[in-house]
């Protein structure tokens, strides 16, 4: 069962099993060596998450003050912001523990819309939650995302956000073919003759994050409408003109990505539900040969890294996170 691991260069796998990184850690445990939640070293790794690492820094970081009192700019203070950390946290397999949840609370407050669900750059100084003309689709899939992974999938408010994402987004690609509705209507490169790819990647990542026998037939529909966007694509190509890139900087990989994505996202997404298909190959391709001499994946962007409240790998460094990724893509392919 580990034909796949042929495509490496060399194993990476005991790099990636290195204690200093306990998120890395737990999630190639269980990943890559296919190892039960209840096994003591996952429970092991999934504890120490809590403990040291980057995880408890952020936690700390975040209690400063001057942190606290930009907790209103959640999400337009890039990228310390209140949204911006809790996707990482997120990202990073942290537990729900009291100060995050408070700021899950926060944010369900302060920037999901009332009425549809969505999720809002600013908060609406008369009616409370988020100001309805600024919700976005890559904000409300993010969120969508990170608060279905810190425990709140079963909760009514994530629900109908879960439920904006089904009515709301829009698959155009190069037509509008099917307008968007007010008031939802106004930002012209979430919706307009071509759909924002950031938003439909993000969209797809939320709805992917549900458990197979909860996701309801709107679910499963604009999954379908997702994925078919992005293979009609060929991932990272203009769907009109294959022969063309879309989106060169997807061929230069990054962790954490916030609002941004790559080839290696896209694939993981895809692969992780279940899709396999002739027009995901050279996006494949891709993610095989850029692994170095050692089967380790390097920083081809950095995009909020070096701005963040914990700063992430530099450009050029060899990253245990691209590597997990790109792991976790072969075997599920490449097989």
């Amino acid at each position: 069962m580990d034909n796949w691991k042929a495509l490496l260069k060399a194993d990476p796998s005991d790099w990636l099993l290195e204690k200093e990184n306990p998120s890395v850690r737990y999630f190639a445990l269980k990943q890559i060596l296919d190892r039960p939640e209840d096994d003591p070293a996952v429970l092991e790794a999934k504890n120490q998450i809590m403990e040291y690492g980057i995880v408890p820094e952020i936690l700390q970081k975040q209690q400063d003050p001057a942190c606290l009192q930009t907790y209103h700019r959640f999400y337009t203070y890039k990228y310390k912001g209140l949204v911006w950390s809790l996707i990482i946290l997120a990202e990073l397999g942290a537990a729900p523990v009291p100060q995050i949840r408070e700021q899950c609370e926060y944010l369900l407050t302060h920037s999901q819309e009332i009425q549809d669900g969505g999720f809002s750059q600013n908060t609406a100084v008369k009616t409370g939650g988020g100001r309805i003309h600024e919700v976005i689709p890559c904000l409300t899939g993010n969120m969508v995302w990170a608060l279905i992974q810190l425990g709140y999938l079963d909760d009514p408010r994530l629900q109908k956000g879960i439920g904006w994402l089904t009515r709301y987004m829009r698959f155009n690609d190069g037509e509008e073919d099917d307008p968007q509705v007010p008031p939802y209507d106004r930002l012209e490169m979430c919706w307009g003759r071509h759909t924002c790819h950031m938003g439909v990647v993000k969209a797809l990542k939320a709805l992917s994050a549900i458990p197979e026998e909860k996701r309801t037939p709107a679910v499963q529909d604009t999954i379908h409408k997702a994925a078919e966007f992005m293979l009609t694509h060929h991932i990272y190509k203009r769907s009109h003109d294959l022969n063309r890139t879309a989106k060169p900087g997807w061929l230069r990989f990054g962790f954490p990505l916030m609002y941004q994505t790559d080839v290696l996202e896209i694939l993981d997404i895809l692969s992780g539900l279940g899709v396999r298909d002739a027009r995901m190959d050279d996006a494949l391709e891709l993610v095989v040969s850029r692994q170095d001499d050692t089967g380790r994946w390097r920083v081809g962007n950095t995009y909020a890294s070096d701005r963040l409240l914990v700063p992430f790998g530099q450009k050029g460094d060899q990253s245990k996170w691209l590597t997990l990724r790109a792991m976790r893509i072969l075997k599920r392919l490449a097989d």
